[in-house]
This record gives structure tokens, C-alpha cells and sequence, in this order.
């Protein structure tokens, strides 16, 4: 019984989060507020937490409470010809993908790129640099940059093939959520700001190595962000 009333909790807050109810960077309900809610124990409760930890949709901060992490883009069941990102494993072969996927595609990106490409990669960054503070528009923003470069290559399957990954490749590391220090929150958040400024100079600047070097760079500078074995 009490593995069915954690299955049905678990569900009803992945659907929350799936759907946007909860957006991704905000704070769950209390565990009291849960318990009143669904009439269950707080034994209950935490084993349905610790479920969507290990599904990688939130992250818990002891003191703190619960955050919604970034949702799978289409819902629990990943589409035809698609993989679900569920675990940390998943997460961390995500970002090994997106670095070899990346790279080159930055590379390309500065050979290939029009000018309308150019603008519209520029265009995401500065949305990705007023997101500062807002976790929700930040992932988004972020993703939005990502698929800017991967359009400029020219190659319509580079296109394809970040569209089809959707912001779930977009790994919000525990910092970014639960920081109690503003300073050192602001600090990670530059710093990736840094890393998306120099891909873009690279490829308005026609030099696909520096562009490759500097996607290369970004994702495993992200990678041990989400580890949390970098500082920034």
C-alpha cells in the first residue's frame, strides 16, 4: 500500500513539473504542506522525492526543500526514436554526446554561418544574459543559443538533431538552484555567460578553431559544474 500512495504522489508531482505547473528552478511544496494535501505519511513523502531525485527532476537541499530541476521535453515517455534522461549517469552521457556533437558544430558554425544565423545567435545570448535570477528563462535562453549554433552550420541535421534533444539537454547543477551565497550563485552564472560570449565571438569571427576549443571548453566546464567538482 504505502508503495502505491508513493507511486501516486511521485506521479502527480513528475505531471507538476512535466507540465510546467512547477517550473523548472522552483521551490516544491513543504512536506507538511504535501502530507495535508495527499493524507499521507512523511515517510511517503520522501521515498516519492527521492524517486524524482533518482529521475533527475529534483534536487533536494537539506534546510531548504525540494527544486524542480529541468523536465524531460516530452513528458515522462520519451518520443519515437528519442532516449530518456532520467539518471545522473544519463545526464552526465548527455553532456559527453553534446561535446562531441557541439564542437564540431561550432566549427561549422563559424565557416557556414549567414548573417541572419549570426544575429539570431546573438539575439539568444542577449536573452540569455537578462535571464540572470530567473532559472526557468535562463534554461530556455540557454537552449535557445545552443540551437542558434547548431543552425548556423548550415546542416540541417545538426539542426535536427538539438530540436529533437529539447531543453532537457539543458543541466540545471544544484548551484544554480540552492546557493545560499547571492555572490557566488552570480558568479557560476557569469561565467557561463563568459564561456556563451566567447563561442559567439569565435564564430562572428570566422575561426572555427577558436569557436571549437571554446564549445569544447563550455561543455566540460558544464560537465564539472553538474558534478560539482569546478567551482564556477
Amino acid at each position: 500500500m504505502s508503495r502505491n500512495l508513493t507511486a501516486d504522489l511521485a506521479a502527480d508531482l513528475r505531471n507538476r513539473i512535466v507540465d510546467g505547473v512547477i517550473q523548472p528552478g522552483e521551490k516544491l511544496p513543504s512536506e507538511n504542506t504535501l502530507i495535508s494535501e495527499f493524507g499521507v505519511s512523511r515517510t511517503v513523502v520522501r521515498s516519492a522525492l527521492t524517486r524524482l531525485q533518482a529521475e533527475g527532476l529534483v534536487e533536494t537541499e537539506r534546510g531548504r526543500g525540494s527544486f524542480a530541476l529541468t523536465p524531460p521535453s516530452d513528458g515522462p515517455t520519451p518520443a519515437p526514436g528519442t532516449r530518456a534522461v532520467a539518471s545522473i549517469e544519463e545526464r552526465l552521457q548527455m553532456l559527453d554526446f553534446r561535446i562531441a556533437v557541439e564542437t564540431e558544430a561550432a566549427a561549422l558554425a563559424a565557416r557556414n554561418h549567414s548573417e541572419r544565423q549570426l544575429k539570431a545567435a546573438h539575439g539568444a545570448l542577449e536573452q540569455f544574459i537578462a535571464s540572470s535570477g530567473h532559472p526557468a528563462h535562463s534554461m530556455k535562453a540557454d537552449f535557445e543559443f545552443h540551437r542558434a549554433v547548431a543552425a548556423a552550420t548550415g546542416n540541417p541535421f545538426y539542426t535536427d538533431c538539438i530540436s529533437a534533444l529539447g531543453q532537457t539537454m539543458i543541466t540545471m547543477p544544484r548551484p544554480r538552484l540552492v546557493s545560499d551565497d547571492e555572490q557566488d550563485s552570480r558568479g557560476r552564472f557569469e561565467q557561463v555567460v563568459h564561456e556563451h560570449s566567447s563561442i559567439y565571438a569565435a564564430i562572428a569571427e570566422g575561426d572555427a578553431v577558436a569557436a571549437a576549443a571554446a564549445m569544447r571548453l563550455h561543455l566540460s566546464n558544464s560537465r564539472r559544474r553538474f558534478t560539482g567538482t569546478a567551482r564556477s
